[in-house]
Formats: C-alpha cells, sequence, structure tokens
C-alpha cells in the first residue's frame, strides 16, 4: 500500500480518504502531525511525512510507501480489511475504521487508532443502524456497509436561526464536529427547521446545555442545543418557523451559539444535506 500525499484532493474528496486519516493518527501519535485528521492529503501532512522520513533515515518525497510505513511500526500496520478487529486491536485499520464510522454518523470520540469502549459502542449502534448482527466487533459485513456512500438527509429543512454557519460538519482535530454550528449573539430567536414534533425538551447534562430535538418525517431527528431558553415543550407540534428556544451558551460551550445537528435513526448527518 502506497499513501500518496504529495497534493491535496478536489472537491469531491470532501470527506476525506481513510488510508490518509490513518496515516495523520500514525504520525500524530509519533509526534510529527497536529492538525486536523481529516483525511486530506495536503501540504500539512505531506510536510509531516517528509519530517519523519528524513528523521528515520529514508527518502524525503512525502510520499507514505512501504519503508515508511514499516518505519512507523504498529501504528503503520494492518491494513484496512486484513482482520476482523476488536476490542483491544490497534493500528492503522482502527483509525481507519474510526474516520468511518465517523463519517457514516457514528463517531467514537479522539481518532487515536485504539479499539477500546468507545469504538466498541460505535461499531454496535452502526450495526444496528445498518441492520446487522450488533455485538461490537468490526468483520467483512461492518467493512463492505461502510463501504455504501455516506447517508444523507431524506428531507429538506430550512436555517433554524439567521446568521452565518461558523464550524461545519466533520473533523475537528482530532475528533468529529457531529453539527453546524451557528455564531449569534445570546438571545437571538431559534426556529423549527421544519414540521414536526418536539420529543424532547429540557437540560442535557452529557454537555448540549438547554437542548431541543423535533422529530420530523422518515426518520429524522433535528437537535437545538446550548440555548438560553425553551420556548416548547415535549409532545408540541411545531412547523417550520415554529419559535423553540433562544440562542445561547449552555452546556459545553465557548460563547454564545446554535449547535445544530441532524439524524436520521440515529447517525448524524452532515445537515447540509438537509437544509435548503
Amino acid at each position: 500500500m502506497v499513501v500518496a500525499v504529495l497534493a491535496a484532493p478536489g472537491a469531491a474528496w470532501a470527506a476525506g480518504s481513510a488510508n490518509v486519516a490513518a496515516l495523520q493518527v500514525a504520525l500524530r501519535g509519533a509526534g510529527y502531525y497536529s492538525g486536523t485528521v481529516d483525511g486530506v492529503a495536503g501540504g500539512g501532512t505531506t510536510a509531516a511525512v517528509r519530517r519523519f522520513q528524513a528523521r528515520n533515515g529514508l527518502a524525503a518525497d512525502g510520499v507514505a510507501g512501504p519503508s515508511t510505513l514499516r518505519a512507523l511500526g504498529r501504528r503503520g500496520r494492518p491494513t484496512w480489511g486484513s482482520r476482523t478487529m476488536k476490542t483491544g486491536d490497534r493500528g492503522w485499520d482502527v483509525a481507519a475504521l474510526q474516520f468511518k464510522l465517523a463519517w457514516h454518523g457514528f463517531p467514537s470520540g479522539n481518532i487515536d487508532g485504539g479499539y477500546g469502549s468507545h469504538v466498541r459502542a460505535a461499531v454496535w449502534n452502526f450495526q444496528q443502524w445498518a441492520g446487522l448482527t450488533a455485538d461490537g466487533v468490526a468483520g467483512p459485513s461492518v467493512l463492505r456497509a461502510l463501504a455504501a456512500p455516506i447517508p444523507r438527509s431524506p428531507i429538506y429543512l430550512v436555517h433554524p436561526v439567521a446568521g452565518r454557519i461558523g464550524d461545519y460538519f466533520g473533523p475537528r482535530g482530532n475528533r468529529f464536529h457531529t453539527g453546524l454550528d451557528f455564531p449569534a449573539p445570546s438571545g437571538t430567536p431559534v426556529s423549527a427547521a421544519g414540521r414536526g414534533r418536539v420529543v424532547s425538551a429540557g437540560y442535557d447534562s452529557g454537555g448540549y446545555g438547554n437542548l431541543v430535538v423535533i422529530e420530523h418525517p422518515s426518520g429524522v431527528r433535528s437537535w437545538y442545543a446550548h440555548l438560553s431558553s425553551i420556548a416548547v415543550r415535549r409532545g408540541d407540534v411545531v412547523v417550520a418557523g415554529t419559535r423553540i428556544g433562544r440562542v445561547g451558551a449552555t452546556g459545553v460551550a465557548t460563547g454564545p451559539h446554535l449547535h445544530f445537528e441532524v439524524r436520521l435513526r440515529g447517525a448524524t448527518l452532515d445537515p447540509l444535506t438537509a437544509l435548503r
């Protein structure tokens, strides 16, 4: 296996490459890469590969070929699909698994190449979502299911708050951001993104703070987090534009903003596949 990182990929690779992500994790673990684990073969990754190669007496060409992977030791192996992965395993394929799981809606915390309880839970949930036997073990059926296209929203929604988008869905450091962040002054009105029923409205101690969850058709739910106040109750029926609360910074938040998620039967989706 050769992972070429001499040039950045085009827009069609927006989700990044799981192999490049695994390389970034390996380089990060070895102390040569501090950028985002995004699977994008950009300049930062190429420079990290060259630094690693130079330090280990290899030709510093920025291409992670067999000699570079051997020099990475356990971090550079085993290859994707070469084994069934389970609790306690570590390596390149586990990092690639974490990256693929996150893009398919089941992030597992730090993308670190270690198959701990956080990865087992993500695999279990993905297996249930994909209609597979749920055992928390990433075997051939899981790998085949992860080869399917990244899920998209089957319905359209509208923007829940006026203003620009700050942070997008996708990699952030060595973790994964599961929604869109809309920075706005505290107290800015937040509206339902579509027709549905409120299934949760209250304080979430897991970091979301004041949270409203709305159930829409086709198995879609929208989440509205960090609210300063909530204007609806569980069981309320809403339509697009119904005020459900106001922007705040409750829970784990560095400043006032709306964290907005879209989920399909529990899998987090890129909200931009729903918003129009």
